[in-house]
């Protein structure tokens, strides 16, 4: 990853963070956007202290002025987009009112294609790789998930058509489908919606994964790092589960 340049949005947190630490510490130059700057400022501090060649940008990639703008603030051509940035939604059909819609069409579908359409042209000059962030639900029906399933859906075709289209222009476009990844916004849903029975609705969200447990963010990134390496060259057009056994094995 020597000399590469990575572009990792919503890299600030979660999944997202765990990605910009892979990145970096192989040695890349990695940028990394999040639409909220305290949050990015503190962790750019903390990723300079550790020696790390990061550039924390702020960018709302659900708007494509503010897309195409931080990318002409990077100095080097983007080697390697890791489209991470996304929003959830709890809700069926209809407890999901059209703001809700709008909101996750925007961020999961809209900064997807915001964010790939303004790395394009230089890929295809140079070849590049493109890893988009899916979801199980791309694949699995949940309860009450009908707005997230419907956008990581749309990621994982847009991910299939970007393979096909530019597979002549070098630039190789997977995306990896997670199951319940123990980030703060679990832990931040179940003390907002189930206050008091913390530990017991920790556990259950847990064992709904066959192999008994969510997955880390570490385990995500690792996955990523693997996709977007030279190493993986050979894989294009793909989908990566990262699930502990939901989607083959939960009966």
């Amino acid at each position: 990853m020597k000399g590469k340049t990575v572009l990792v949005t919503g890299g600030a947190s979660g999944i997202g963070l765990a990605i910009t630490k892979r990145f970096a510490k192989a040695g890349a130059q990695v940028v990394f956007w999040d639409n909220n700057a305290h949050t990015g400022n503190s962790v750019q501090n903390e990723l300079q202290l550790l020696g790390y060649d990061t550039i924390f940008d702020t960018c709302d990639v659900s708007k494509q002025l503010e897309v195409r703008s931080a990318i002409s603030r990077i100095d080097s051509p983007v080697d390697i987009l890791v489209n991470n940035a996304g929003v959830s939604h709890v809700g069926n059909l209809e407890s999901t009112t059209e703001e809700d819609f709008d909101r996750l069409y925007q961020v999961n579908i809209k900064g997807v294609y915001n964010c790939a359409q303004a790395v394009i042209p230089s890929m295809k000059t140079r070849g590049g790789v493109i890893l988009n962030m899916a979801s199980i639900v791309s694949e699995v029906g949940i309860p009450d998930r009908f707005a997230y399933s419907m956008t990581k859906g749309a990621v994982l075709t847009m991910t299939l058509s970007i393979a096909c289209d530019y597979v002549d222009h070098h630039i190789r476009c997977n995306c990896i489908s997670p199951a319940r990844i123990h980030t703060p916004f679990v832990d931040n849903f179940i003390g907002k919606n189930y206050p008091g029975q913390e530990k017991e609705m920790f556990d259950k969200l847990s064992k709904t994964q066959p192999i008994g447990r969510m997955g880390t963010p570490d385990e995500v990134a690792s996955l990523a790092f693997y996709l977007c390496s030279d190493e993986a060259s050979f894989i294009t057009g793909s989908n990566f589960p990262v699930d502990g056994g939901f989607i083959k094995l939960k009966p």
